[in-house]
């Protein structure tokens, strides 16, 4: 009885790691299918170097350059402002946090990962966007807001991973370094903090993949100009925002383009979890 118990949930659990594989590999068919010829129509170096994106015009230029540049950088902000803030904040509630504060705080990271992404961009729009407007001009909507509302984004995954990783570091680590005479900070900076290298470079992976990712946010606060990025205060346009923009009325070429420029998002994602996948088995 117990055999035939163990055995039915195999299958089950096998049958789980089916539906979630053939999933995936149904997701990327799609794409790979619709997309790839639309690249091949308009030229896979114009389609993915070409600096308009004019749908409209006559003939229509497809060109996701300014996009993909739009993405890389304002990820690129987020990682600045939410790296170091994210692994700051880990250090302190995994090896300064008093108890009592530690109960409200953890919580709160928490609670920061849960809220939905439409709230995180009104926050940006209300809040943000006037703030940059007012201080450093410009209409607000820009590179930079977006950048500083990622960056905020990011922090719960950050400082969640980050923190687990110190504190799987041995507590001798520590030790031997304050019996080499090395003070309490010098100890956590330069004894644990390199031990625990590889889980916080998973932590940072894992932004990234977040902050390429979101799209909701990105909309409400970058401007969403479908041109070259100019400068921090200008407005951009990502990957995912020209996806969810124009995907609502776009037909034939138009439609097949953004399903390409899913591809090319869909291949970014892939190499950062490719690159999640070669820290891990480093630390191993």
């Amino acid at each position: 009885m117990k055999n035939f118990k163990e055995n039915i949930m195999k299958i089950i659990f096998f049958m789980a790691a089916s539906t979630s594989i053939l999933a995936v590999a149904l997701i990327c068919l799609f794409l790979f299918i619709n997309g790839v010829p639309a690249m091949a129509k308009i030229g896979f170096f114009e389609f993915l170097l070409g600096v308009n994106w004019k749908p409209g015009n006559t003939p229509p230029s497809y060109g996701i350059f300014p996009m993909i540049l739009g993405s890389i950088y304002v990820t690129a902000g987020a990682i600045l402002i939410g790296v170091p803030t994210g692994v700051l904040t880990a250090v302190f509630m995994a090896r300064y946090c008093p108890k009592r504060l530690y109960r409200i705080l953890k919580p709160a990271v928490d609670l920061l990962a849960g809220i939905p992404s439409v709230v995180y961009g009104f926050f940006g729009l209300v809040v943000i966007v006037p703030f940059i407007r007012d201080t450093f001009g410009g209409t607000g909507s820009s590179m930079l807001t977006a950048s500083i509302l990622l960056g905020i984004m990011i922090l719960p995954t950050i400082i969640g991973v980050s923190e687990s990783a110190i504190r799987a570091v041995p507590r001798n680590y520590y030790e031997g370094g304050v019996a080499l005479g090395a003070s309490h900070e010098r100890s956590i900076f330069f004894v644990e903090l390199p031990a625990a290298k590889s889980g916080i470079m998973a932590a940072v992976v894992l932004g990234i993949g977040r902050a390429i990712g979101e799209t909701m946010a990105v909309i409400m606060v970058a401007g969403n100009q479908a041109r070259m990025p100019k400068g921090l205060l200008k407005g951009v346009r990502t990957l995912t925002a020209n996806i969810v923009i124009e995907m609502g009325y776009a037909a034939d070429l138009h439609r097949e383009a953004l399903i390409a420029t899913a591809v090319v998002l869909f291949v970014f994602i892939l190499l950062i979890n490719l690159l999640l996948s070669i820290v891990k088995r480093r630390a191993r």
